[in-house]
């Protein structure tokens, strides 16, 4: 499945959480965000679906992330700020041993992570990370 791709603008009380003097956050935040969910709709009968972005690790690596969540777009925009703890769920390879976390936050509405294809950051990745060239 294809991630979402809404887009939107953090507002700035959220950037100004993460920069306040001692906060362990990035010291440059990006002043936008982009969900991290799998496609996904509205429905057509009850509240829309929220779009999701990971914003800040927690303490550890098991401690609970801060997310940005929101609905819609321009002043019928909806948005909170909240940490949520991880999914638990666990992709586990039998054949090749790899195990993988789901990436998401726990009771996320669309698939988990390892089943979200990003097309633009794959091709990102590729460009940052050569493939191994060496002839064998």
């Amino acid at each position: 499945m294809l991630q979402c791709t809404a887009v939107t603008l953090l507002p700035p009380d959220a950037v100004l959480r993460l920069t306040y003097p001692g906060a362990d956050g990035p010291e440059d935040p990006e002043p936008y965000v982009l969900c991290e969910l799998g496609e996904h709709d509205s429905t057509p009968t009850g509240p829309p679906t929220e779009h999701a972005a990971y914003l800040w690790p927690g303490r550890t690596p098991d401690s609970p992330a801060l997310w940005f969540f929101w609905t819609g777009n321009g002043p019928e925009r909806t948005h909170r700020t909240e940490t949520a703890p991880w999914c638990p769920a666990v992709l586990r390879r039998l054949d090749s041993g790899l195990v993988r976390r789901c990436a998401l936050f726990d009771h996320h509405p669309a698939p988990h992570s390892w089943d979200v294809t990003d097309p633009l950051g794959d091709l990102l990745a590729d460009r940052l990370v050569p493939g191994d060239t060496s002839e064998g």
